[in-house]
């Protein structure tokens, strides 16, 4: 089975808004909506869990049933972070899931994901045993000699970034991230599942990207969603 794990449990203080990012509506629709509805219509999605910020499942809820998310099997509550946002995730999939389902871990506020990302993240993971969204980087970076100076850089064409969709086993994923907790390794700052995976010596496998993924932490992202799908619609309408 190839199973959707969404990750809907931020606070998106950073928005500066009393309601999460992800259930902000844009054009009367809540955030997390887009995202669930492309997975909701990709034919290779079996099943959708949703980890939710804990206050707001019941809201999830009603709105997945609104929108026909039909996918949607259980939504969990989330944790003290991202990464053990996750781990509840993996865990709620675990108890319910055999071990070598596919699990495709997507952020809820990346509601541009299309078709042929979750495509290529499938068929790289079905390939190598794991796949990871991913994109050159197109951007000089130096390294700081101090605050104000640096005598040295970081040749780009050595840099990927990476961003979701990604997708492990869930057997794998699931004792990695046991593994993890009981090191202490892989839980800090802006850990992720696959910096914790490299940081537990996997070797990761890059899956083709896009630029229009992108993720909403800002009034300006939100902006260019806006424009996104007015594209979209006006596309439509020729």
């Amino acid at each position: 089975m190839n199973i959707a794990l969404i990750i809907a449990g931020g606070s998106g203080t950073r928005m500066g808004q009393d309601i999460p990012k992800q259930f902000l509506c844009v054009h009367e629709k809540p955030v997390i909506i887009y995202t669930l509805e492309n997975f909701q219509n990709h034919p290779k999605i079996d099943a959708i869990y949703v980890v939710c910020i804990d206050g707001w499942q019941c809201a999830l809820d009603a709105y997945a049933k609104q929108y026909n998310i039909t996918k949607l099997k259980e939504i969990v509550t989330g944790g003290s972070s991202g990464q053990h946002s996750i781990f509840n995730g993996v865990k709620a999939i675990h108890a319910r899931e055999t071990e070598d389902s596919c699990i495709i871990i997507h952020d809820g506020i990346r509601p541009l994901v299309d078709a042929t990302v979750i495509d290529n993240v499938i068929e790289t993971y079905q390939i190598y045993g794991n796949a990871v969204s991913s994109l050159p980087y197109n951007e000089q970076i130096f390294v700081l000699k101090d605050e104000k100076s640096t005598q040295s850089y970081v040749p780009r064409e050595t840099l990927r970034r990476v961003m979701t969709p990604q997708a492990y086993p869930l057997g794998k994923l699931y004792h990695a991230y046991c593994t993890a907790s009981e090191r202490g390794v892989g839980f800090t700052g802006s850990s992720y599942t696959n910096t914790m995976m490299v940081d537990l010596g996997e070797t990761l496998y890059f899956a083709q990207g896009s630029e229009r993924n992108i993720k909403l932490t800002t009034k300006d992202d939100f902006e260019l969603f806006k424009a996104y799908l007015l594209r979209q619609k006006e596309g439509d309408l020729k």
